[in-house]
């Protein structure tokens, strides 16, 4: 097929308006699942012109600004680039191997057997002990604003689910964490970040940490490869030394990172990455990048951890889906946490394990303890059910964006970033960014001189291990309020002349 042409010009079928549990799926859903399925298909091969959003608007009796909606999704999670007279064009490089890759489980648990012989063999954990807060101090304020959250509603929540529990729930030891709150889960997966899960596939846990910890010594023996980002999250790097695996660090690019690192190391069993919003450079891993990885696991009959730390949220776009939600060939733990969107000590948070593994990690989670208490976990169930949840995300993405536009404004009037010589990457999504510092400025001097003014940084190189990046600074903004967010901003912003 020549470029320029488009292989399927007007027969793109949309999908059905409600998917295979019966929810209705809205218009801008539906043409990008369309959009999507033909890319990862090659229905729409690499290089390809894509009909235009009039043709399409027309065909699919939608309006144009939806489908216009749905293709700057696309160019977003790298399916596709658009440039200005050559039209939309796909650029994501589909392997071979995910074409013979059996199509995503449905939703529905395919067998009840299995999903009772896992439950057989584990109960719940106690939460782990809370960890020092970083409220109000710039620039370490990397986590969830507990003052935007309203424990009033919290109270309520939880009262009533509670006083609505019977004494056999109450007592029950549910091994994966407790009913009500894994069906939330589960739908709030399907509904926000496109991942085709079951309450039976999520397993409760106390945060991603532990999450990992239950997947590294579950998966892992003594010698074992994992690959990790570099750089990346230094603490699950320690849970993974801790197994007695051996770790191989793969940088990262503009595309997330680097696949062909993996590639070049036999022997990896386990690799664990950030794609929506990696940790700490802030980029989002490629479709490209993506479907290499998953191929790779294929491959080699190797794990991927997908660490969703902070996919609610993203400011110029909707969340994006999961790297789970491509995941064919059932490769993929997928972790994430409430933690970080409610507040830091709230410890629950869950995985969705393959099948295959997911009977070892309940059977070690058994071993060591019970999972969140039963308070917590019906009070999170009815938070999310009711609809406080969503609500809770809608105020905190507006006021994270409001700090994050306040510090990148009064940084942007320094005269070392108005004239290029510092930059600002990674802000797209998340609790924080990345200000590349200018020359002379080394990480430790900077650092230094913020802390005479009263704030706080913590040095790129602190995350890296190999790889040796300019000099920068981790600029954490969520937990501040405007005006310590306008001090400290100026104060920084003293600095960069």
């Amino acid at each position: 097929m020549a470029r320029g042409k488009t292989p399927v010009p007007l027969d793109l079928p949309l999908p059905a308006a409600v998917d295979e549990n019966g929810n209705a799926v809205n218009k801008h859903d539906r043409a990008y699942r369309a959009l999507r399925d033909a890319i990862l298909e090659r229905l729409l091969p690499e290089g390809a012109r894509l009909p235009s959003s009039r043709l399409l608007a027309e065909r699919w009796q939608l309006s144009r600004g939806t489908v216009e909606s749905v293709f700057d999704r696309l160019r977003a999670e790298g399916y596709v680039t658009r440039l200005g007279g050559s039209g939309t064009r796909v650029c994501a490089v589909i392997p071979d191997n995910y074409l013979h890759a059996p199509p995503p489980r449905d939703a529905k648990r395919a067998s009840a057997a299995a999903a009772k012989r896992a439950r057989s063999t584990q109960r719940a954990a106690q939460a782990a002990a809370p960890e020092g807060a970083r409220v109000g101090v710039p620039f370490v304020a990397k986590l969830a604003n507990p003052r935007l959250f309203s424990t009033e509603a919290w109270v309520r929540h939880v009262q009533r689910a509670i006083a609505s529990a019977s004494l056999e729930l109450l007592c029950s030891a549910q091994p994966s964490g407790m009913a009500p709150l894994r069906e939330q889960i589960a739908a709030y997966l399907r509904a926000h970040r496109g991942v085709a899960c079951h309450a039976d596939d999520v397993i409760v846990t106390t945060g991603i940490r532990h999450a990992i910890d239950l997947i590294a010594r579950s998966t892992l023996r003594e010698g074992d490869k994992v690959c990790v980002e570099d750089p990346g999250y230094r603490a699950v790097h320690r849970i993974f030394e801790l197994t007695g695996a051996s770790l191989v660090h793969a940088s990262v690019d503009a595309q997330g990172v680097k696949v062909d690192t993996v590639r070049e190391h036999a022997g990896v069993r386990l690799a664990y990455v950030t794609p929506a919003h990696q940790s700490p450079l802030g980029v989002t891993m490629s479709a490209t990048r993506r479907l290499a990885l998953l191929e790779w696991a294929a491959e080699r009959d190797a794990w991927i951890i997908e660490d969703d730390y902070d996919s609610d949220f993203r400011y110029q776009s909707a969340p994006l889906p999961a790297l789970k939600a491509i995941d064919r060939g059932e490769r993929v733990i997928y972790c994430g946490s409430f933690n970080q969107a409610l507040f830091s000590n709230l410890r629950i948070g869950y995985m969705i394990a393959p099948e295959a593994i997911r009977t070892r990690i309940l059977a070690l989670w058994q071993t060591i303890g019970r999972s969140v208490g039963v308070t917590e976990q019906l009070g999170l169930a009815a938070f999310i059910e009711r609809g406080a949840l969503v609500q809770h995300l809608r105020v905190a993405r507006l006021e994270y964006l409001k700090l994050r536009d306040i510090v990148m404004s009064g940084l942007s009037v320094a005269p070392a970033v108005a004239q290029g010589r510092a930059r600002i990457t990674g802000a797209e999504a998340g609790f924080h960014f990345i200000l590349w510092l200018p020359r002379p400025w080394s990480e430790a001097a900077f650092c230094k001189a913020a802390q005479a003014q009263g704030v706080a940084l913590q040095p790129l190189a602190s995350l890296c291990h190999a790889v040796r990046l300019p000099p920068a600074v981790v600029i954490g903004y969520t937990a501040l309020t405007a005006a310590q967010a306008r001090l400290a901003t100026k104060q920084l912003a003293a600095l960069l002349t």
